[in-house]
């Protein structure tokens, strides 16, 4: 096993080198929150998979096709579905908007009014992701070294915390790049074609298994219907994935990069409920559906090799925990902490995106405040991962408000110009409660609660948009000016930094990989009932 700590060790020490050369990328709140909104395809396509395709869709994953065959894929599939659908319908307007939260994006459609209750709402469900992805450390580190659950889930978050504090985005997108290349050579190259041939080929498989593991509905339609409502829908609205959409230096890398990520999703899925399938035959007894992949690992592959593999399960885990987590800290400090600021005399300054000339010392104020945040909330996830064993109804409870509470203001503000602010908030408040009675009820984990909450919100959100008066032409005509690409607040410093952008200007440089003078794969711009199976 020497050679196998060897090459995770080499990996968690290059997360760290990404994170201190990602810190002297972030010059400005965008560089730091959305990498400068400067990605090209490949860096796109890379982070959005990352974000998307966490621990749970590897090592729970496998325990899905472990327990129910190919159909254990659906989990997964529907992440992959959720996301192509957000790529073609609603990314190239979701990245002209040009702001850094899904609560901006509210308070720019609505008028500045539900802007709060979405922010705590989403900073909720941001939190337990960050928190369940950071108790996965503790098996992934006893599996590699035996280490104490405590332990192991302080080393695992202290690496995250440290480089996504340091460099923001820039390091977590740096880091993405790795793990979706070690994911991508750990999962499908290597242990998938290896447990396939370990378990006599799929003839052997379909003999050995019961019909059901090969059946596309094996799992229960009833649970793909979930699944579609809050891993796909979930996929819509949330602000770990919509800050990645951020980052996106143009619509068309938005929805090329998307798509790619979302096939690429398609096929991730696939290949986990394969290799669960295989590990079903070579271990029909195993003690959880859970251990699947980490017993796979251990008994089917050679030295060096299943420390990669290992590592690249350990890499799904991190790039979800810092998407979540910076996610987390930017709903916190823009959506929360700001308001709260402002609502005692504090009056924010709107940020130009460059970091340069006279916006330097603000840049860096901002830049230093947001890192702050990350700090904090890191703690928070890292202490709270210690303290909770199973978080998967806490998860449950965050997502299926997230959903049933946000899903429907959201859409409906991108689609339909007759909602108001009024609307909304009765979206958000009909959805919430009726998704928590609903939860009180029939039990956290029932089926019904998020179908419920649901209904209650669209025909909240439709009844009192259309019993009120309509929102104020002002308001929509810069919402849709902005939805266009061309803010009507010309002469700001987001304008005049988009012109100079567009028109080449100095200072802001495509990059080139290997390039001294060009940074990576970027050019000018302007400024989900839940397993703990959220990727």
């Amino acid at each position: 096993m020497a050679v196998d700590y060897a090459v995770i060790v080499l990996y968690l020490a290059g997360m760290l080198a990404m994170g201190w050369w990602g810190m002297r990328r972030a010059k400005s709140k965008s560089d730091f929150l959305v990498a400068g909104r400067r990605l090209g395809p490949a860096m796109y396509s890379g982070t959005m998979a990352a974000i998307v395709l966490g621990g749970a869709s590897t090592i729970g994953g496998v325990g899905l096709g472990y327990q129910y065959g190919l159909s254990g894929a659906w989990m997964v599939f529907t992440i992959g579905l959720g996301l192509l659908a957000l790529s073609l319908f609603f990314s190239a307007r979701i990245a002209r908007l040009k702001v850094y939260t899904v609560s901006e994006m509210l308070d720019l459609r609505y008028g500045g009014v539900a802007g709060i209750i979405s922010g705590v709402v989403m900073w909720a469900y941001t939190l337990m992701l960050a928190v369940t992805s950071t108790i996965a450390y503790a098996t992934i580190f006893d599996v590699l070294f035996g280490l104490d659950r405590t332990v192991a889930i302080v080393l695992g978050g202290l690496i995250v915390v440290g480089y996504s504090t340091l460099g923001g985005m820039w390091s977590i997108t740096l880091t993405d790049m790795v793990q979706f290349v070690v994911k991508t050579i750990g999962v499908l190259l290597l242990l998938l074609p290896v447990a396939v041939v370990k378990a006599g080929g799929f003839a052997a498989m379909k003999a050995q298994l019961p019909g059901d593991y090969f059946a596309p509905l094996g799992i229960g339609g009833g649970t793909v219907f979930t699944y579609v409502l809050i891993y796909s829908f979930g996929m819509l609205i949330g602000q770990d994935i919509w800050q990645r959409v951020f980052t996106a230096r143009g619509d068309r890398v938005a929805r090329l990069g998307g798509t790619v990520a979302g096939t690429y999703c398609l096929l991730y899925a696939l290949a986990g409920a394969v290799i669960g399938t295989a590990a079903k035959v070579l271990y029909p007894h195993l003690g959880s559906p859970d251990d699947a992949f980490a017993t796979i690992v251990k008994d089917a592959l050679p030295v060096g090799v299943r420390g990669l593999v290992l590592a690249a399960a350990l890499s799904a885990v991190m790039s979800t925990s810092s998407g979540a987590l910076i996610a987390c800290a930017t709903v916190a400090n823009n959506d929360i902490w700001a308001r709260l600021r402002r609502g005692v005399g504090y009056r924010r300054t709107p940020d130009d995106g460059t970091g340069d000339g006279s916006a330097t010392e603000r840049a860096h104020d901002e830049v230093r405040g947001n890192r702050v945040f990350i700090l904090l909330m890191g703690v928070a996830v890292i202490g709270l991962a210690c303290a909770l064993n199973d978080v998967v109804e806490a998860l449950t409870l965050a997502y299926n408000v997230l959903v049933g509470g946000l899903l429907v203001p959201i859409l409906g503000g991108l689609l339909w110009k007759r909602g108001t602010a009024a609307g909304a908030l009765a979206a958000v408040a009909a959805g919430g409660l009726t998704v928590v009675g609903s939860m009180a009820a029939l039990g956290v984990l029932a089926n019904e609660p998020i179908c419920y909450g649901l209904s209650a919100s669209l025909l909240a959100y439709v009844v009192v948009s259309l019993a009120g008066e309509p929102t104020d032409a002002a308001v929509l005509a810069a919402w849709r000016a902005r939805l266009a690409g061309t803010p009507e607040e010309a002469g700001t410093p987001e304008r005049d930094a988009a012109e100079a952008g567009a028109a080449g200007s100095p200072g802001r440089t495509e990059a080139v990989a290997g390039s001294p003078s060009r940074t990576a794969d970027t050019v000018p711009s302007s400024a989900a009932p839940i397993p703990p199976n959220r990727s």
